[in-house]
């Protein structure tokens, strides 16, 4: 019972989340899957490595899909998926520790960066400052 009321609170956050909610959302599963492959890197735990790691990559390729061409700055995160994405393949062919910190370092500063302009987009102050 309580993981059916589990389930329903996911699905309606999901479902009723702004599109920038939605983008945070991604950041922070890529950023979790990369910590789980690197604990799991750590125990030599290469199955669990590879799930995580192609979970991340998963959600990688989905934000590279989302990508508005219309705007100029879709390119440059397209360059920086892409190497993400690379980072990511390599680092699960190789068992790479170092890699994989990388991407997780890439992956961690666009999601901060994220947050930041989601909170400042939400700030009464920008409001104010545009009028």
């Amino acid at each position: 019972m309580a993981y059916n009321a589990a389930q329903a609170y996911g699905k309606n956050k999901i479902t009723t989340a702004s599109q920038a909610d939605l983008t945070l959302m991604l950041y922070d599963g890529a950023v979790k899957f990369c910590n789980i492959a690197i604990l799991a890197l750590e125990k030599k735990d290469y199955e669990t490595v590879n799930t995580n790691i192609q979970k991340s990559r998963n959600i990688v390729v989905e934000l590279l899909s989302t990508l508005d061409h219309k705007y100029p700055v879709a390119e440059d995160f397209a360059r920086l998926y892409n190497y993400i994405f690379a980072l990511l393949v390599e680092a699960n062919m190789k068992k790479d520790m170092e890699l994989l910190q990388r991407a997780l370092d890439e992956l961690r500063g666009i999601r901060d960066v994220w947050k930041e302009i989601m909170s400042k987009a939400k700030s009464p102050q920008l409001v104010l400052d545009m009028k």
